[in-house]
């Protein structure tokens, strides 16, 4: 994706199943468990840059000692500089201390060392950039099983009914994010679970127990089933939450339409949960289908015990899997993404030659930014196939006429696709100056390309991952482009184009600013039609007091009135920077719906091309985004 978003969170859940002596004498590292979280974090930093946090329950802790710890960071490199401070009191230790130190000893010398750990990477798409809105996000208690940490992938539509449901609960919330709504949901409910529990079990019952005998009785029964249904029951939303307490049980929830993903690792060493799937097979060296993915509308809770429960939580919905996640944010490491992300190139091929015509033995193909590399193979793929068979199918024509000369047969036979590696993203290059026409200036430098690869008579097919807002393209890699002096440059985008918010987690819900959109209202004023933005604003307005279930997509509208080749035309004509002195043309074409379908049929969750929302908060996003526009309001839709 040539243009920066910022987007969903990564997760990561470490459980062991044995004391840390056990770790010691298996794998001579005491602190195994803690190094693990560190691998499954860095080996998912592609998805939050923003901060890091991370959070340990560390069991069997006398009186007096802390049980739950927290440490978060902002600062640049987190994740580096997070486990740099929780792993330097171990380097202070002795070789021989490590070695045979006390399970005591250890966790009192090292603090973040446990037993359940999570661990959180953020990509801000609401709030500050400050370690204080990293998560894990803490809820305290002198009650043990009571504490809280609170680490997710998550954006919910309905945070303030949320908010609003808890004050009328008697509580007093403090903030309106809907990471902290999230948190006093779920630890009101865990607080009801114990009310529930003590009322059942404590003085005056049949059991009469009370003190210690009581609160451990209370924290063995505590069932995270009836604590998130009853917590996630109202949330509006895609989600992966994950959760530490105090009396040593973790959780993972995911929403029932598997919008934001998880995948889930059970060995007899340890249960681990990450965003992503090759992060997990990787760390713990097993087969990837060892690793699966938590089932949508399901808890996993592991008590303090080691009992292991999957329950379903949320009545089921209709499976839909984030599309961006296997086009863009997932890394490609993962077979099923490689291999969707390939067919989703395959799938440009005939619309792409449909553009080149005949001269395809004139057109040089690239890729640009590296994340669209696998659509560029499967693009190669798929145009070199095509050819073939076009080959194969004029040579037997012509033997079958006799008129198979040798020339024409060299010709046909010799025939391929050329392909170069046309520019290189300098990754030491900064766009942090602020003045607009410096800014412009420098970033129409991030990209180093290779003089001579392209001819004057070339056109020169560039594979973009997907195309959002379009300023990249426009400011830089146009111009950038355009100095090889093809005839023209042609940008394949393998995913359709983004016309409508997200709201689960993406960071893409103001309208007026995708390029899609910018399109069609202008061919709308092109075309004298612009009455049509009025009439979609009054049926906006109709039912912007409507509750989300009854609210329909009129942004529809505007777009109906276009085919997908005239649309990509104009935005071909936005594309092309003001002032260029190449006077090459620019176009664009993308993949069709259809074609993503074919090549991810699993992952269905494609709201941003189609504006076809799996929950109802999504269409009050859509309503108020559209009116914001029109109301001249740049604030967020949600």
């Amino acid at each position: 994706m040539s243009d920066m978003l910022t987007h969903e969170c990564g997760l990561a859940l470490v459980r062991l199943r044995h004391p840390l002596s056990w770790y010691r004498e298996r794998h001579g590292d005491a602190l195994w468990g803690l190094r693990r979280l560190y691998l499954l974090m860095e080996k998912q930093h592609n998805r939050g840059q923003d901060g890091a946090g991370m959070a340990t329950v560390r069991f069997d802790m006398p009186p007096g000692e802390v049980f739950l710890e927290r440490m978060r960071s902002a600062k640049r490199n987190p994740i580096e500089r997070l486990f740099d401070e929780a792993l330097s009191p171990a380097r202070r230790m002795s070789d021989r201390d490590l070695a045979q130190a006390d399970e005591l000893t250890l966790k009192s010398r090292v603090p973040m060392l446990g037993e359940a750990m999570i661990g959180h990477l953020r990509y801000g798409t609401f709030g500050g950039r400050t370690a204080d809105a990293c998560h894990p996000f803490v809820r305290r208690s002198i009650v043990a099983s009571r504490n809280l940490a609170l680490a997710g992938n998550f954006n919910l539509t309905n945070s303030p009914e949320l908010f609003d449901l808890l004050v009328s609960y008697g509580l007093a919330p403090v903030g309106s994010s809907d990471t902290g709504v999230v948190l006093e949901k779920i630890g009101y409910s865990l607080d009801r679970d114990h009310d529930t529990l003590i009322g059942a079990m404590g003085p005056g019952s049949f059991l009469g127990l009370e003190g210690r005998a009581l609160a451990d009785e209370v924290s063995r029964q505590l069932d995270y089933g009836r604590i998130l249904r009853r917590a996630a029951e109202p949330f509006d939303g895609g989600y992966v939450l994950a959760g530490l307490v105090g009396n040593g049980d973790c959780f993972v929830c995911r929403d029932p339409a598997g919008i934001r993903p998880a995948f889930v690792l059970e060995t007899d060493e340890v249960i681990a949960v990450a965003s992503e799937r090759p992060a997990l097979a990787g760390i713990f060296d097993v087969p990837v289908d060892q690793v699966r993915p938590l089932e949508p509308g399901t808890v996993l809770a592991v008590k303090r015990s080691g009992e292991v429960m999957h329950q379903r939580v949320l009545p089921e919905a209709a499976p839909r899997h984030c599309a961006f996640e296997r086009i863009y944010f997932s890394r490609g490491n993962d077979h099923e993404i490689y291999a969707e992300r390939k067919r989703l190139g395959e799938e440009l091929a005939p619309r792409v030659l449909t553009r080149l015509g005949e001269n395809v033995d004139r057109a040089v193909f690239s890729f640009i930014p590296n994340t669209s590399e696998s659509a560029y193979l499967g693009l190669m793929q798929g145009i070199e196939r095509i050819v073939r068979e076009r080959n194969a199918a004029e040579l037997e024509a012509l033997v079958a006429k006799g008129a198979a000369t040798p020339e024409r047969i060299r010709a046909l036979m010799g025939a391929r696709v050329r392909a170069e590696k046309v520019a290189h993203k300098d990754q030491r290059l900064r766009t942090f100056i602020t003045h607009d026409a410096a800014r412009r200036d420098l970033v129409s430098h991030v990209y180093d390309i290779t003089r001579g690869t392209v001819n004057a008579d070339d056109t020169l097919v560039v594979v973009d991952d997907s195309i959002v807002r379009g300023t990249t393209l426009r400011d830089s890699v146009v111009t950038i482009l355009s100095r090889l002096r093809p005839a023209r440059i042609l940008i394949a985008s393998s995913a359709p184009p983004i016309m409508y918010p997200d709201c689960y987690g993406i960071d893409m819900s103001q309208l007026g600013r995708f390029i899609a959109f910018e399109a069609a209202v202008s061919l709308l004023h092109a075309r004298g039609d612009s009455a049509l933005l009025d009439e979609v604003q009054s049926l906006c307005e109709a039912q912007e007091s409507l509750p989300p279930e009854r609210m329909r997509n009129h942004v529809q509208l505007i777009y109906d009135r276009f085919t997908l080749d005239e649309l990509s035309a104009e935005i071909s004509r936005l594309l092309r920077p003001t002032g260029l002195a190449w006077q090459g043309a620019v176009e664009v074409v993308y993949q069709s719906v259809e074609g993503l379908h074919r090549a991810m049929p699993s992952h269905t969750g494609d709201w941003y091309f189609t504006g076809d929302y799996p929950t109802p908060g999504g269409y009050r996003v859509l309503n108020r985004a559209y009116l914001n526009w029109r109301r001249q309001n740049d604030g967020r839709a949600y």
